[in-house]
């Protein structure tokens, strides 16, 4: 199951890249394993989602919660949370 990650703002930053597409193993079932398993692969993703509690996730373009399932999720977007002025 091939995901498009997106990353934005200082996540965006923090991993260096603003996408990439993954191919996350099948026992990757929630965002926060897929942040886990990504989290494994490079230093900088193990950085950028070490503090869970500053970070947002969306699937298909809707707001989720980390421990949403990605069921067929064909893109995943991972950003700060957002303050208004």
């Amino acid at each position: 199951m091939a995901i498009d990650m997106l990353y934005f703002a200082w996540v965006r930053e923090s991993v260096g890249i603003g996408g990439e597409r993954v191919d996350p193993p099948a026992e990757v079932a929630t965002v926060a394993a897929l942040l886990d398993w990504l989290a494994d692969r490079s230093e900088a993703h193990a950085r950028a989602f070490a503090d869970r509690a500053k970070l947002r996730a969306a699937i298909d373009q809707a707001f989720v919660p980390l421990d949403a399932p990605l069921g067929r999720a064909s893109e995943v977007a991972i950003f700060p949370p957002v303050t208004g002025g």
